[in-house]
């Protein structure tokens, strides 16, 4: 399976959502918490092509975007098959 990272503050509940998302499915992830930590945010940001809002999602080395392109990905059918093609 894919390595999922997913940038995220304590305090959001996009990120709690997406977190879920990927728990329910049975996805691991790395969690990055951006919230006191300039450097791994400014990371982040670079990462995600200049998006500063959290949750970030990485699947592989593709940025999936937030938490709603998370689940448009699922209801689409295609969250699956991009957890298991990329490595």
């Amino acid at each position: 399976m894919a390595k999922v990272e997913i940038y995220t503050t304590m305090l959001c509940g996009y990120c709690y959502r997406a977190k879920k998302l990927l728990q329910d499915r049975g996805v691991d992830f790395t969690e990055i918490d951006v919230m006191t930590d300039g450097k791994l945010r400014d990371e982040m940001r670079k990462r995600a092509g200049g998006r500063t809002s959290v949750p970030q999602i990485f699947i592989g080395d593709q940025h999936v975007g937030g938490c709603d392109d998370l689940y448009a990905l699922d209801q689409a059918g295609k969250l699956q098959p991009l957890l298991h093609a990329s490595h």
